[in-house]
């Protein structure tokens, strides 16, 4: 009588349950952790305006700097600077530099002349950017991003109060037409949902140098790179990956607050820089590993035993009203955080993206087992 909805065989009750079983993973992290980020209220937790140190680094930037440069430099705060370090350029970055500095004398360059090997990547320059900031807040940013709006420092330092030591911030990427675009932003909120809402839940994990912020003593107190330093990337997750904790985090969401830059215009340029930030990855602390792991492994396991559940006609009734409850409550949470962080254009588009890139990262994983990119820049 109940052969029609349910096969008791033991096959097809193993596969459901372990179908029901990562199900409730995902379930688990879609309502107890990534929720956080689409209902949290941003609080305005200090008046105080400290002075703040902005680092850029650059290699051959000139372009860049000539736009988005006179951006940071005019930003609505009392008291900051920017300090850019040039970076072994052989462009016309130099010239552009003294000029700026002519206009705005809160702007300091540094120049590297050679491309010294002390750390590898940009971890070098960087370094130097922070030991020579004047202030104990850093803001850190890339020559090609611009801040949303001139209220960009006001916001990250309104955070800074109690015990608070660093401020994550989100790193958007322009919107323009064709399938690449959107693929690269969506992966980038991907991205930010789970160190954003990690970070909410008290297990912050990373950052990005796009939009990042801590303090100096922090970075001398940890000293600085030199744990990772072998690296070649990591200049931001690495290091926040070993600093950050549950008392000494913030999560900076206003949109005054984004950084804004123009993604990667080909599929090979973004495959290579994907390559480098996940080679990260491996060098996590272990908890955060198994629990960024157990997500994407219980997304793989869900597909994976939906369509044997399907294609075997198995118990399908069931395995379909699986799937429908999880797409629902994936599209309840997707659509808060994309309308907080202004991409509500990609929600209609969330499925289809989150298997592209299950397949395109696993893929980035195994190519790094062979090759990783030897340059930051």
């Amino acid at each position: 009588m109940l052969e029609g909805l349910f096969d008791l065989r033991p096959l097809p009750l193993i596969l459901i349950s372990i179908l029901l079983l990562v199900f409730l993973i995902q379930v688990i992290y879609y309502w107890i952790i990534f929720r956080k980020l689409g209902w949290y209220r941003q609080t305005t937790a200090s008046i105080k305006q400290d002075g703040v140190s902005i680092v850029i680094c650059a290699h051959n930037e000139y372009h860049n700097l000539k736009e988005n440069l006179p951006l940071i430099l005019e930003q609505n705060y009392p008291e900051f600077e920017v300090l850019v370090v040039n970076h072994a350029s052989d462009d016309e970055t130099s010239f552009l530099l003294a000029d700026l500095e002519a206009r705005y004398h809160h702007l300091k360059t540094i120049e590297i002349r050679e491309d010294l090997n002390f750390f590898s990547g940009k971890k070098f320059p960087l370094s130097i950017g922070i030991k020579s900031a004047r202030y104990n807040i850093i803001m850190l940013t890339d020559a090609d991003c611009k801040p949303a709006s001139r209220e960009w420092i006001a916001h990250f330092q309104s955070q800074y109060t109690g015990n608070t030591e660093i401020v994550l911030g989100y790193g958007a990427y322009n919107r323009s037409k064709g399938f690449l675009n959107k693929l690269i932003r969506f992966d980038t909120v991907h991205i930010a949902m789970q160190y954003m809402s990690f970070a909410l839940s008290g297990i912050p994990y990373m950052g990005v140098g796009r939009n990042l912020s801590y303090k100096k003593e922090l970075f001398y107190r940890n000293n600085g790179f030199i744990s990772h330093y072998r690296i070649r990337s990591g200049d931001d997750d690495l290091f926040i990956n070993r600093v950050a904790g549950k008392d000494n985090t913030s999560v900076m969401v206003e949109p005054g607050s984004y950084t804004c830059s123009d993604p990667k215009r080909s599929f090979e340029k973004w495959f290579t820089q994907k390559k480098r930030h996940i080679s990260t990855f491996r060098h996590y602390r272990f908890r955060h590993k198994f629990l960024l792991g157990t997500y994407s492994l219980s997304l793989w396991l869900f597909y994976i035993f939906l369509g044997l559940v399907l294609s075997l006609n198995f118990m399908v009734i069931s395995a379909l009203g699986i799937f429908m409850i999880r797409l629902v409550t994936q599209y309840i949470i997707w659509n808060r955080i994309l309308r907080r962080l202004g991409e509500k254009d990609l929600l209609p588009f969330v499925l289809f993206y989150e298997i592209f890139l299950l397949f395109l990262n696993s893929g980035i994983m195994i190519s790094n087992t062979f090759h990783t990119p030897k340059r930051w820049k």
